[in-house]
C-alpha cells in the first residue's frame, strides 16, 4: 500500500484501521496468488519470522535460538531463501504441485501504537487443496508494522499454529 493509496482513501501514512486491514488482506492475497515477489515486499530486511512450537506441557516455546520452533527465519534473508526454494523446486519440503490456498483473517486488533509502529494481533484460518484433499490450518498472528515509509513493512512476525498436529510439512503459504 503506497502513500498515494493511503492519501486517496483518506488515511494518513500512520495507518487507520481500514488501511491496516487492507494491508493484511493484501499480504494474504499475495500468498493465495503465489505472488512471491509481491509477498516479499511486505517485509523489512530485519524482520524475524517465527512460529514457535508447543512443548510437552502445552506451552509455547519462548526462545527460537535455544528451543524448538516449527519455523524460524531471523530476518528477511531467510524468508527470501525459502521463497527461492519454493520458486526453483530446490527443497525437499516443497509441495509439488503447490497447494491452492485461501486465507481468512478475523479478529484484527490493534494492540498498541508507538509513533509509526503498530502492534497487531489477528486470527487466521487457511484452507489448502492438493491431490484432491483439503487441509486446514488455523492460529493467531502477532505483527509489528512500521508505517513510517512510503509502504508499511512488517518488522516482526510471530505465528501461533493452533492445530499443530499436522500430517505433512507446513510451509509459509499454509499460515
Amino acid at each position: 500500500m503506497t502513500t498515494e493509496t493511503l492519501e486517496r482513501t483518506g488515511t494518513s501514512p500512520a495507518m487507520n484501521y481500514e488501511a491496516i486491514q487492507a494491508f493484511l488482506f493484501a499480504e494474504a492475497r499475495a500468498l493465495d496468488d503465489r505472488d512471491w515477489d509481491t509477498w516479499l515486499t511486505f517485509y523489512h530486511a530485519d524482520c524475524p519470522f517465527w512460529m514457535p512450537a508447543w512443548d510437552d506441557y502445552d506451552t509455547l516455546t519462548e526462545d527460537p535460538q535455544n528451543e524448538m520452533s516449527l519455523m524460524y527465519y531471523p530476518n528477511k534473508q531467510g524468508i527470501e531463501d525459502r521463497v527461492f526454494r519454493i520458486k526453483t523446486d530446490r527443497s525437499s519440503a516443497t509441495s509439488l504441485p503447490e497447494p491452492r490456498t485461501c486465507h481468512y483473517l478475523s479478529g484484527i486488533e490493534v494492540l498498541s501504537r508507538q509513533g509509526t509502529e503498530i502492534k497487531l494481533r489477528f486470527n487466521w484460518h487457511t484452507l489448502s487443496f492438493r491431490y484432491g484433499k483439503t487441509d486446514q490450518h488455523w492460529g493467531t498472528s502477532f505483527y509489528m508494522i512500521d508505517a513510517s515509509g512510503p509502504k508499511p513493512l512488517i518488522i516482526d512476525k510471530k505465528v501461533v499454529l493452533k492445530n499443530d498436529l499436522i500430517h505433512h510439512v507446513i510451509d509459509v503459504y499454509h499460515i
